[in-house]
């Protein structure tokens, strides 16, 4: 190569790595094109990487089928671009071209062939690559000892994942937290945490994953616990350990640490660069009881995705403000963002809350007319409360009737519930009988209908019920009233 050639190569390179030109690749394609180095493998494995990074693969594999004698750089560039940003099958496959035409893999091309199968699930796969590696006498690489413990908690085989970690030599944080994480996600919580304790060193993401398997495995108390240490061995929370920590301390009651967190994400600007961070924010208020605050965190947020608006939707239901939630739906869709199905839950939840009978009938219908989105089991049981509270129990038992799912215990409870409020004996007992069939041991069920009957003064029917629950061996569970069942 000759040193115009060379120089040409090098300002390619700086091209492609600089900051601002970095994304422009069809004019570095076209510069390396005039100075024929389209075949230079080097240039194109960087192109490559640059493609993958900013999720191009597409433009990569235009500009691969073009080399006439890639090498294992450029294949290994491909592999890693596909199994990073997939379809990660391709990774596998580029391996197989890379055997047919002989060239010698490394331990480069084995850590995302690994990756690739993490990804696709795929264990056997994954199995026959630990092989290649064995055979290629690659197996002591970290990086390579790292993608099969990866492999194998994500295909939750967590007996071997365990073993290659207590046969690796120099385990760093990220094969920890990999491993934390198979154990909180296999139900074993326990051995995270003990895990999570062995650490002599721990990342910002190593906390977040244990604080976040205590939040989801309803242990809320720890959870926050483990937060406060977390700050005390002087660990910034980021918008991950936010997100996570500020629905403990709604489901807590612990407005101070909420409160911290607002005032620590404004300090660092994450309320208004990250949305996740606003929606996290409006929620925890919205559930504290604190609209007022929860309302100027939404109007401020500078992006709003559909989340925020469900979010807010949701709030304002949750504290009574139904037709401020009704309105609040009509701007999100004046404004252009689709309502998905949990928008249509929050609102119709509204219109539940404000009476709104009408409009209920209205949006309910137009989530298949107008959006396209097919009602759920949720979607129904919102509309039988939205029908059940205002007295008009036919329609809502016609329209459990008429479901084309199976309906759940909730609703025929929840119809139960209202033909309660109304005193409509005909239809609570066609819902006792559903609900027996679905559960039979729900003392509730049988105590409900009893009060029923009692508020009439058809005590005759009162001892029926209870002779029905002795026969199926029912017990009413402590603490709950009935007249006339003892």
């Amino acid at each position: 190569m000759g040193k115009a050639c060379r120089d040409a190569e090098r300002r390619v390179l700086r091209l492609l790595h600089g900051h601002k030109t970095r994304k422009q690749l069809p004019q570095i394609h076209a510069h390396f094109l005039r100075h024929g180095l389209h075949q230079s493998n080097q240039v194109l494995a960087h192109f490559v990487s640059v493609c993958w990074s900013l999720n191009r693969m597409g433009y990569a594999n235009r500009v691969f089928r073009q080399a006439r004698n890639p090498n294992m750089i450029l294949f290994n560039s491909m592999i890693k671009g596909y199994s990073l940003c997939g379809p990660f099958e391709q990774s596998l496959h580029l391996f197989s071209s890379m055997k047919s035409r002989a060239i010698r893999p490394d331990e480069y091309t084995f850590a995302p062939l690994l990756k690739a199968c993490s990804n696709l699930c795929e264990l056997r796969m994954g199995q026959c690559v630990h092989s290649q590696v064995l055979r290629s006498g690659f197996e002591l690489f970290g990086s390579i000892q790292i993608g099969i413990v990866e492999l194998c908690v994500t295909c939750l085989r967590m007996g071997d994942a365990k073993k290659m970690f207590d046969e690796m030599p120099h385990r760093d944080v990220i094969v920890w937290n990999l491993l934390i994480r198979g154990f909180c996600k296999t139900g074993n919580v326990d051995m995270g945490l003990s895990l999570f304790r062995q650490m002599s060193e721990r990342s910002i993401v190593s906390w977040n994953s244990m604080i976040s398997c205590l939040a989801q495995s309803g242990r809320d108390s720890e959870a926050l616990r483990l937060f406060g240490e977390m700050r005390e061995q002087g660990f910034e929370p980021d918008e991950a350990t936010v997100v996570t920590v500020l629905p403990v301390c709604a489901r807590l009651g612990v407005v101070d640490v909420g409160q911290w967190i607002h005032s620590y994400t404004d300090s660092k600007g994450l309320l208004q660069e990250v949305v996740s961070v606003g929606n996290a924010l409006v929620d925890f208020y919205c559930k504290s009881g604190s609209l007022e605050l929860a309302s100027s965190i939404f109007k401020q947020m500078p992006q709003k995705d559909v989340v925020s608006w469900n979010v807010m939707i949701s709030g304002l239901a949750f504290n009574g403000k139904g037709q401020h939630g009704v309105e609040l739906f009509e701007e999100m869709v004046d404004r252009g963002t689709n309502p998905n199905n949990a928008t249509f839950i929050g609102v119709l939840a509204c219109c539940a809350h404000a009476g709104l009978v009408e409009r209920g009938r209205g949006l309910f219908a137009s989530m298949s007319l107008s959006h396209r989105i097919k009602p759920k089991l949720e979607h129904y049981g919102c509309m039988v409360d939205i029908l059940g509270r205002s007295g008009h129990m036919k329609e809502a038992h016609d329209l459990i009737r008429s479901m084309p799912i199976k309906p759940n215990a909730a609703l025929w409870g929840s119809l139960l519930s209202s033909c309660r409020t109304y005193g409509d004996l005909e239809l609570a007992e066609i819902a006792l009988h559903e609900l027996i069939n679905l559960e039979p041991w729900n003392s509730g069920n049988y105590v409900l209908l009893s009060n029923i009957y009692a508020e009439e003064g058809r005590w005759d029917k009162v001892d029926k019920v209870r002779v029905l629950m002795r026969e199926k061996c029912v017990i009413k569970g402590p603490g709950r009233s009935a007249l006339g069942i003892g």
